[in-house]
């Protein structure tokens, strides 16, 4: 058995048209990837495993080229197989609609460069030109948007740029002690609605966000909709799309998801537990077609059926 998994599809990267210091396109890539060691990029050149656009080996001596696109596949220590399958929902000449499993990448990232949703998809349906339209956290599961045809990807990005799209979530998540006895008491009654606005900035370390002061720049609308002892059943409709905002927005109201591993306290490094997944799910898709015109509207079960089971596992607050 291999020692590293090689990634199917080439990355690549463009050579900034500003960088004067870097006589070598070797010298540039072990400055520009700092994090790997410099002498796996001078094998991975010394092996043919970066080259230009049109396939010519680059040398450890090839002169920088600026503006030029440079090639080169990721290499991770063996991947671990992500021990769910997606499920193609729909499919036409230019888009497919799909359901992407918790722990699934959309795209190769950190240590995963074939175990991720666009390769898939690839192998799957022979297609070598699929692309995802918008993002979805690896920890996230639910319907995805992926286009097909290059030509016509842009319209489909458009709908998530223009807002022409509209994207619900269900989560579950702990109640607060407030909520728990509001509703106890009758004083609260289901559902309950909240509108989350509030200001998003990158926080330490960089992958994750955290609440800032100043100008909102994230919004999304929350409903409870219903309760098992402590747990709670929520709808979520982002309608801005900053990244981790509906974690965020749930933890702003006291109610972290569950299984979250970033929020509210980011956790220490460690392998997937594959029986905590996230309690986040993308359910639903509700667009019209750029190219068709036809309405499109996707949906997959949430966490109706879970609520019940997941509430009985669950040890009570102290």
């Amino acid at each position: 058995m291999s020692q590293t998994d090689r990634a199917a599809q080439p990355s690549y990267v463009v050579l900034p048209r500003d960088v004067t210091d870097k006589p070598t396109v070797l010298a540039f890539l072990i400055d520009h990837f700092s994090r790997i060691d410099a002498d796996v990029w001078r094998e991975r050149v010394a092996t043919g495993k970066v080259h230009w656009q049109n396939g010519e080996p680059i040398q450890a001596d090839t002169p920088y080229r600026p503006t030029a696109r440079v090639y080169y596949y990721r290499e991770v220590p063996k991947e671990t197989r992500i021990p769910f399958e997606e499920r193609i929902l729909f499919q036409d000449e230019h888009s497919i609609l799909v359901f992407k499993p918790h722990f699934l990448p959309v795209t190769p990232s950190g240590n995963y460069v074939n175990e991720c949703l666009v390769h898939r998809l690839r192998r799957r349906t022979g297609i070598e030109t699929i692309a995802p339209a918008h993002r979805l956290d690896r920890e996230t599961a639910g319907v995805m948007l992926m286009s097909t045809d290059p030509e016509t990807r842009h319209a489909y990005h458009a709908l998530f740029r223009e807002g022409q799209i509209r994207k619900d979530y269900q989560a579950l998540a702990r109640l607060t002690p407030e909520l728990q006895a509001g509703l106890a008491t009758g004083e609260l009654s289901l559902p309950l609605h909240w509108t989350v606005k509030n200001r998003l900035i990158k926080g330490e370390p960089s992958f994750i966000m955290r609440l800032a002061e100043g100008e909102a720049n994230s919004h999304s609308e929350i409903s409870l909709i219903a309760v098992n002892g402590d747990m709670g059943l929520f709808n979520l409709s982002p309608i801005t799309g900053k990244t981790h905002q509906l974690r965020l927005h749930m933890q702003s109201l006291g109610m972290p998801l569950l299984n979250d591993r970033f929020y509210p306290e980011l956790q220490p490094r460690s392998e997937d537990n594959f029986n905590k997944p996230l309690k986040l799910m993308a359910c639903r898709l509700r667009f019209i077609d750029p190219i068709s015109g036809k309405p499109q509207d996707i949906k997959v079960d949430g966490f109706e059926t879970e609520l019940v089971d997941t509430a009985a596992l669950l040890p009570k607050s102290n």
